[in-house]
């Protein structure tokens, strides 16, 4: 196990054998210190943890924690593996090609392996809440398990999320309305009170308009997926944010840009 000090932060990385994935996990988790009820921390999980350093999370943590913006928060950073197109994905179906094969497994390994192995190691019996958030691909995964766990999880946070997942191919009668899975998921799925979602493109992100209405398709996507959240009762004002980064790229500049706003639409405090 590494660790790392960082003030207020304690990080370490541990591998985590998964009996469901085969293989063994690399994790990171960024423990609050002198947190005087671990039970009234909030759990956050991160699909494509191997990127959170890379944009200094710890150091970007701690000071939101230290400064009062944010709530203490016990985040926890899931690295990606060679097979990350096929533990990513949407649990119930694969997309076109197979991908997503594994995600299934992938979420298993989430519910019954990390977050039982985090209380037992970190003594903590229950969190206040749980979320769970990702990039890219890990985005599409994270948001697909909140939608699927309402009662496991209250948040999702979706960066440049491939919400492009589809069922077809452009060129095997793909239709739009029908064949985005998440999209799909969520139109023929439940409203569950209490979830938030939180989205964020750039500008960009891609240069593919695959139906030609001068809107990338991550933008496309994305927007499309929060109408459907809207059709399904989700509030613009109180249930979902929106931000898209005219200048920003489908890179980890980009998302380490937006993160201080998705911990503090998440886990704000009022300041007096």
């Amino acid at each position: 196990m590494q660790e790392v000090n960082v003030p207020g932060i304690h990080v370490e990385r541990t591998s985590i054998l998964s009996v469901f994935l085969k293989r063994k996990v690399e994790v990171d988790f960024y423990m609050p210190r002198q947190v005087s009820k671990p039970e009234a921390l909030s759990l956050l999980l991160i699909n494509d943890g191997q990127d959170l350093p890379k944009f200094h999370f710890d150091r970007m943590l701690a000071r939101h924690i230290n400064e009062g913006i944010i709530a203490p928060l016990f985040c926890v950073g899931i690295h990606c593996s060679e097979e990350r197109r096929m533990e990513y994905g949407t649990a119930s179906q694969p997309d076109f090609m197979g991908r997503g094969a594994k995600a299934e497994l992938h979420k298993q390994f989430v519910l019954e392996e990390l977050i039982p192995y985090i209380q037992t190691t970190y003594r903590i019996r229950s969190f206040r809440d749980k979320s769970y958030a990702g990039f890219s691909l890990g985005g599409l995964s994270a948001i697909d398990v909140v939608w699927s766990m309402p009662g496991a999880f209250i948040r999702a946070g979706v960066f440049s999320g491939s919400l492009w997942w589809r069922r077809k191919d452009l060129d095997e009668g793909y239709i739009e309305a029908t064949d985005r899975i998440m999209h799909k998921l969520v139109r023929e799925g439940k409203y569950s009170p209490g979830l938030k979602f939180f989205f964020t493109t750039g500008s960009l992100d891609e240069k593919m308009d695959r139906n030609n209405n001068g809107v990338i398709d991550s933008i496309d996507d994305t927007l499309g997926l929060i109408e459907e959240l809207v059709n399904k009762g989700y509030s613009l004002i109180d249930d979902i944010v929106y931000i898209n980064y005219k200048d920003g790229k489908h890179d980890v500049e980009t998302w380490g840009r937006a993160m201080p706003e998705f911990l503090k639409w998440g886990w704000g405090q009022i300041q007096p």
